[in-house]
């Protein structure tokens, strides 16, 4: 166990759960355990992540070097000859590692004159000029459109399940990038440089691994052993230590700098016209100029040193492309196998197809995954996916098209795919349209056997199939010869050639059909505009997490509300053995003293605040709780936060608190009042209006009442620190629909899966009781986290709904929030509880 004056470089004096944590953190990894850990927004987890983990990769950096010097020397052999064959050892070990540091030294230098140059006044040296990229042919041959012809049956090569990393380079670039740091097929003699320890830092969004990156520039490390700075003159002492090696990776869409790629749009559609650009039969003069290729070899070499350099984020990366003139989204993996450490979104990390494109070993590393309490939903739902009906007839009648024009230039194995994947969307089709004539409700459970029931489908190997439309490209040559063939005959093209093809979102449904049957499902589902679609849901993310945590050497699940963490350990890592499992919680760093938390049973006038779905329908209980949320703004000062359970019933108590009472005042002008209200829209994009105008009104003294949704945009991401969030309250417990089916069959899976590793029906039933709950708290504690953002803030959250005082529901509250409780009762009336907050206010003025 680390003891507290262990040195963990932590750029301010820690606080004590700091210190904890990152003692907590650094004996996981130390240990190869797997942990799971709750620090609240405030506590510095950031920081306290990067110290931990970085102080090991130094300590472990070290043992590594001190053994490989290491020289015992025999009986009787001259001292002398014994420190020549270390220093000998020293030199090998230190020879490659030490030309890549001097290369970022000197880049570092340069930077800095250039710095000084430019605060001078000086006029800054030309930017490198990359070729401009022309669009594609616009070609009337329609030739362009045909299949190449297809033989590759091979059983042994990797499907695209497995990652089919190709993309279309030509050889000369798959062999460039090999070199640089890609998925080699093999090993190359001169490979460099060195794949060395490091840690994987990973986070859900852009913004989150922005700050972090940020935080990553505050921390200064000793140097690597391996750099002599005694000896050696290109690292003065005067130089900063946090010259870690560092590199940020995303998505094509975030470091993309070809203009006309990026104007695709959409992710996916950005992914494909990038790989379209670099398809054999695409012209020489027509391809991205910025990709990396053997003629500018030395441009991908130099983007590695800058990226190294010094810690930069993505849009530093961008800008660093831009400049040198080479694609940041290639060149950045040449950066990989020399960096200590690596900031990369979600899906890169744990798509295994991802990693294996960018050449990502996990053997041996740590990985670090902060705002960790959606981990299991993220897994779920990057490998579940949902097709509409309209899509799919769309994608036969594009098929339709496109067979009519090249039936008789199909030949060999084209003909037999192209057959078989309109037998199988037909098929698929057929069992979408019986569904939705046969089911008069709007969720049902859909087997295999369902989708696959078409004439010949069950004679087909999805796995050859699948990897035949990847490697093909149907998808684009369908939807590129509709967008022709409509531009030729009305003289306008309705542009769908920007965005997905169909039947590339068909072909992702379709991979689905492969996944082994236990671990999910598919469904039948109608909206409420009774539009009809299926989806694929993923009810076990265990295996798809599972080879992670086998090949790193630890895991790190990091968040502010981990709570109610018993879900983790029993649904994500049941395979792994309880002594490598730990879990670790602190308390916030606020005072005892700037926090009142209250559970709320009774409205004023005596009516039981029970807000589940087969009551909270009551008016009597909806004007109740507008009553107490009246006499709450009055109380709390500035902004107050209010969640609801869902956007449905937030409309429905929105409506009624419209309607004018018997004194001719509705609910809604009592609480305007009080503060201006604003309320949470389903449109994504008004989002940041209703907090610009939410802000503006408290900056002016008005105050605030917003009333948001539990789960929605304002619910996760969103600082409500300060006057910004005096008040948070929730009203309700967001449970989801248990009568659903994709409920129902989630809770009969864990059932099962619990009965299957030997517990009793009984125990299953209680697990599936628990991660149903479990999945309401972690809304519910993700909501209440909004509040308090630092030490010095002060708040009051509010739990309006008597099953908050139960010990089940209590208990699965965050520590931090527990505490803050009365001891001696787990509710109070409500006077007495308007009484409490404004005392607590007073003392805060």
């Amino acid at each position: 166990m680390a003891t507290f004056p262990r040195d963990f470089h932590h750029p301010f004096e820690p606080y004590d759960v700091q210190k904890q944590l990152m003692i907590a953190v650094y004996d996981c990894i130390s240990e190869g355990k797997v942990g799971i850990f709750e620090s609240p927004t405030g506590t510095g987890k950031s920081l306290s992540l990067i110290c931990s983990t970085l102080t090991w990769l130094r300590e472990e950096q070290r043992k590594a070097f001190d053994h490989e010097v290491d020289v015992e020397g025999d009986a009787g052999e001259p001292a002398w000859i014994i420190e020549q064959d270390k220093r000998q050892r020293t030199e090998k070990f230190a020879q490659r590692r030490m030309e890549l540091e001097s290369r970022l030294a000197k880049v570092r230098e340069e930077e800095a004159r250039q710095k000084r140059e430019y605060e001078r006044g000086e006029p800054a040296k030309k930017r490198v000029k990359g070729s401009q990229w022309s669009s594609l042919p616009e070609k009337d041959d329609e030739n362009q459109f045909v299949l190449d012809d297809y033989e590759s049956d091979d059983e042994t090569r990797t499907s695209i399940t497995a990652g089919n990393h190709d993309g279309g380079f030509s050889s000369a670039t798959l062999q460039l990038m090999q070199r640089l740091g890609g998925p080699a097929r093999q090993e190359t003699a001169d490979a460099e440089p060195s794949d060395e320890l490091k840690v994987l830092f990973c986070s859900r969004t852009h913004s989150q691994l922005t700050q972090f990156t940020s935080e990553l520039r505050r921390v200064q490390l000793p140097f690597a052993p391996w750099i002599d700075h005694e000896r050696d003159s290109t690292f003065p002492h005067t130089q900063q230590q946090n010259n870690v090696r560092h590199i940020s990776l995303g998505s094509r869409k975030s470091l993309c700098i070809n203009p006309k790629v990026l104007a695709a749009g959409s992710t996916t559609a950005i992914n494909e016209r990038c790989l379209d650009l670099q398809q054999p039969s695409t012209p020489r003069e027509k391809k991205c100029a910025f990709l990396p290729s053997t003629d500018n070899e030395v441009l991908v070499k130099d983007f590695r040193d800058h990226s190294l350099a010094k810690i930069r984020d993505i849009e530093d990366l961008g800008a660093l492309g831009k400049r040198i003139g080479i694609c940041p989204y290639y060149s950045s993996r040449a950066s990989i196998k020399p960096s200590e450490i690596v900031t990369l979104p979600y899906q890169l990390l744990l798509l295994k197809s991802a990693r294996e494109a960018l050449g990502i070993s996990l053997t041996g590393n740590v990985v670090v995954i902060d705002e960790a309490h959606n981990l299991m939903d993220a897994i779920s739902n990057m490998y579940s996916i949902a097709v509409t009906q309209s899509q799919l007839h769309r994608c036969q009648s594009q098929l339709r098209i496109y067979l009519q024009k090249f039936r008789n230039k199909l030949k060999g194995k084209n003909r037999v795919y192209v057959t078989q994947t309109v037998r199988l969307i037909d098929s698929i089709s057929q069992c979408l349209d019986r569904f939705t004539s046969e089911t008069h409700s709007s969720e049902a459970l859909v087997s295999v056997n369902d989708l696959m029931g078409g004439k010949g489908v069950d004679q087909i190997n999805l796995y050859k199939l699948v990897r035949y439309l990847d490697d093909s490209k149907l998808a684009r040559k369908v939807d590129s010869y509709n967008d022709f063939a409509r531009k030729r005959e009305s003289g306008v093209s309705d542009g769908r050639t920007a965005s997905t093809p169909v039947l590339t979102h068909v072909q992702g449904f379709v991979q689905t059909l492969m996944n082994p049957a236990p671990e999910g499902r598919f469904f039948f589902e109608r909206d409420e505009s009774n539009a009809a679609g299926l989806r694929y849901m993923l009810l076990d993310p265990t295996f798809h997490f599972k080879e992670v945590v086998e090949d790193a050497r630890a895991v790190v699940l990091a968040g502010g509300t981990m709570s109610p963490m018993e879900d983790y350990a029993r649904h994500l890592f049941a395979y792994v053995p309880a002594e490598r499992l730990i879990t670790w919680s602190c308390g916030h760093i606020i005072p005892k003293e700037n926090i009142l938390v209250r559970c709320i049973s009774q409205s004023s006038d005596g009516i039981d605040l029970d807000f589940s779905f087969a009551r909270r329908q009551s008016a009597p209980l909806v004007d109740a709780l507008g009553t107490c949320l009246v006499h709450i703004a009055a109380t709390i000062p500035d902004g107050l936060v209010v969640f609801f359970p869902s956007h449905a019933y937030l409309d429905q108590v929105s409506t009624q608190w419209l309607k004018v009472t018997s004194d001719t005042r509705s609910v809604w002008t009592r609480l305007e009042k009080h503060k201006p209200l604003f309320r949470e829209s389903q449109n994504s994009s008004s989002v940041e209006d209703i907090l610009q105008q939410y802000s503006k009104a408290i900056d002016e003294g008005r105050g605030g009442t917003l009333l948001s949704v539990v789960g929605g945009k304002l619910s996760e991401g969103i600082n409500f620190s300060d006057k910004l969030g005096r008040g948070v309250v929730v009203v309700g417990l967001p449970f989801p629909n248990v009568h659903s089916a994709q409920w129902k069959t989630r809770l009969e899976y864990i059932e099962r899966s619990i009965v299957d590793r030997g517990g009793s029906s009984a125990e299953g039933k209680a697990a599936a009781r628990d991660f149903y709950e479990n999945a309401c708290m972690r809304a519910v504690n993700q909501s209440i986290g909004r509040a308090i953002r630092h030490q010095n803030d002060f708040a009051s959250i509010l739990l309006l709904d008597r099953r908050y005082s139960t010990p089940r529901i209590a208990n699965k509250l965050p520590g931090w929030i527990r505490q803050g409780l009365p001891k001696d009762k787990a509710t109070s009336a409500f006077p007495e509880i308007v009484r409490e907050l404004h005392e607590f206010f007073q003392t805060k003025r």
